[in-house]
């Protein structure tokens, strides 16, 4: 039976553990407001650059030539975390890549770069060897860096190994606390897609038009969408990361509690056991006493 010395000390373990979660929580959740506004942010430059293709591909004849090749190797770029006790984010999100691969894709013509290092063995474990591992960036100011970086990897894939298509998968926040995990095409671009706005009205009254070179303008534009969208598919990943982990945390903190609760009632129940021995002995020893007398 637990002494009340250890259940003093396993009260004053609990309490401090509290005091740690709840630093987590707060963290956690400046940290999701945080990415959020990082994803709200490019709304409005995504749409820019979308309105932006589609004026250059309307003007010209024929979409550009693609060399795309049928076979050849396929890049993914899988978005972990670095840190824990964010419950079964990575695990869910390797499960989803594994089942989810491109079709027709081998795992030994499949080149990895993983964001996370925790997300790093959970892809090996599915039989994928993964190529790079970068580390996430610790705020949504940094996030430029890593994308930049993404690109120096993505450009000598594409040079050197002659990689045909690039998948990004992620992990999207769905609710206050679930998580949904996603894949995209990056590459190569699709460009009929954009075509789909001459649907819809312009929003100004002006028609467009532009001056530069178009085949430099339309580099340009296509270079802004992949960094958008490895931009937004990074905050939502480290979003959904920090909503993971508020949610481990809130159901740590509702653990305690309870934990907390019952080791109060013991510690009650045992220090009045030794009140109540404590009285006895008193008690006996007066009658002792008393009986010699």
């Amino acid at each position: 039976m637990e002494t009340l010395e250890h259940l003093a000390a396993t009260l004053e373990s609990l309490e401090d553990l509290r005091s740690i979660v709840r630093t987590m929580k707060a963290l956690a959740a400046a940290s999701i407001r945080q990415y959020e506004r990082a994803v709200e942010s490019l709304g409005q430059y995504y749409r820019t650059v979308e309105l932006g293709l589609h004026v250059v591909l309307r003007e010209m004849p024929e979409l550009p030539a693609r060399h795309h090749r049928s076979h050849g190797p396929t890049g993914i770029v899988v978005f972990g975390s670095d840190h824990g006790l964010c419950g079964r984010f990575n695990e869910d999100l390797a499960d989803f890549v594994r089942e989810h691969l491109p079709a027709g894709a081998e795992a030994e013509d499949i080149r990895v770069l993983v964001v996370g290092a925790r997300m790093t063995p959970l892809v090996e474990d599915a039989g994928m060897p993964v190529d790079e591992t970068l580390g996430v960036p610790g705020s949504a100011a940094r996030t430029t860096t890593l994308v930049d970086q993404i690109f120096l990897t993505l450009d000598a894939w594409r040079a050197e190994l002659e990689v045909v298509s690039v998948h990004l998968f992620y992990n999207r926040r769905r609710s206050s606390s679930r998580t949904h995990p996603m894949a995209q095409r990056l590459l190569p671009v699709d460009l009929h897609r954009f075509h789909h706005l001459e649907e819809e009205p312009w929003p100004s009254r002006v028609l467009p038009t532009f001056s530069m070179n178009r085949e430099r303008l339309f580099a340009a534009l296509v270079r802004q969408y992949l960094f958008v969208s490895l931009f937004r598919a990074c905050a939502e990943s480290q979003a959904a990361e920090h909503a993971s982990r508020l949610s481990a945390m809130q159901s740590a903190s509702r653990n305690l509690d309870d934990r907390q609760t019952e080791l109060v009632g013991e510690f009650r129940r045992r220090r009045q056991e030794v009140i109540t021995a404590e009285l006895l002995d008193v008690v006996s020893g007066y009658e002792a006493l008393g009986g010699n007398d």
